[in-house]
């Protein structure tokens, strides 16, 4: 790690990554309630992230304005999420060629996937990283970074005051809920509150989705019949490997018809 995140470089200008997750508010929270120095928060916003974190970065927006005097930065692609997806020309010679090849339209990026997660690099990790290193050339700047104490694998060369407090993922999330800051109980019903519209989440999160957020699962089924008709059924195209949306809402209706026959037989 860099400096030590209890004892600041003098004259430092200090930059706060936010995700808006639980690890990177906790630290917000403690940084202010420190007095540790915080000259701007920033954070990406991907455009397709649950309506209760949207909330909730306001939330912790008025917070830090009425405590700091500032407001939270906010980083976007200028075309966004589904532009990127579906309409991105690709211009690279290499890709066109083997998009020909394949007879793939040579607009969009599709699903993203394991190995090509085109939405966390354009939407998040490039614009980050783009102002921070800005900001270190042109500041000085000190990097906070909201990473766990049981998460060490994911510890670079950053300030990371969790990890310096010993303060795990629970912990943390256990921090925000004692101020306040419930995420309006997203972490009560997924394990993780990334954007809704992720192929690589667990089918029992997506489950959870159709249940607690049917709106939007009516977009994702939507998006996924969009790229299956311009892409086709391959890995651009497709959700995930095995399924489609449309394959997921007939296997999830079909679960709760099961459970539903099965209490009404109880009964």
């Amino acid at each position: 790690m860099g400096a030590d995140s209890k004892n600041p470089i003098e004259g430092s200008y200090h930059a706060v990554s936010l995700s808006g997750g639980k690890d990177s508010t906790a630290m917000l929270l403690l940084m202010i309630e420190r007095d540790m120095p915080i000259d701007v928060v920033l954070t990406a916003d991907t455009g397709m992230e649950f309506p209760e974190m949207y909330e909730h970065m306001e939330k912790l927006d008025d917070l830090l304005y009425r405590e700091r005097g500032i407001h939270i930065t906010t980083l976007r692609h200028p075309k966004g999420f589904e532009w990127l997806m579906f309409e991105e020309p690709k211009v690279k010679q290499s890709s066109i060629e083997n998009r020909q090849r394949l007879g793939v339209s040579l607009y969009g990026n599709g699903w993203p996937g394991v190995r090509v997660r085109w939405c966390t690099g354009q939407l998040k990790t490039h614009l980050i990283q783009k102002e921070v290193n800005r900001l270190k050339k042109e500041r000085n700047a000190l990097h906070y970074v909201g990473i766990a104490a049981d998460e060490p694998k994911r510890i670079k060369d950053e300030q990371y005051p969790l990890v310096d407090w010993g303060i795990t993922e629970a912990e943390a999330l256990r921090i925000s809920y004692n101020r306040g800051f419930d995420w309006g109980g997203l972490y009560r019903i997924y394990n993780r509150c990334s954007c809704w519209c992720c192929p690589l989440q667990r089918i029992g999160e997506l489950k959870k989705l159709r249940t607690h957020h049917p709106e939007l699962w009516a977009r994702l089924r939507e998006m996924d019949k969009r790229a299956i008709a311009q892409f086709g059924h391959n890995p651009l195209g497709q959700f995930t490997k095995n399924w489609t949306v449309e394959q997921l809402e007939g296997r999830f209706a079909n679960e709760d018809r099961q459970i539903d026959f099965s209490d009404r037989g109880e009964r």
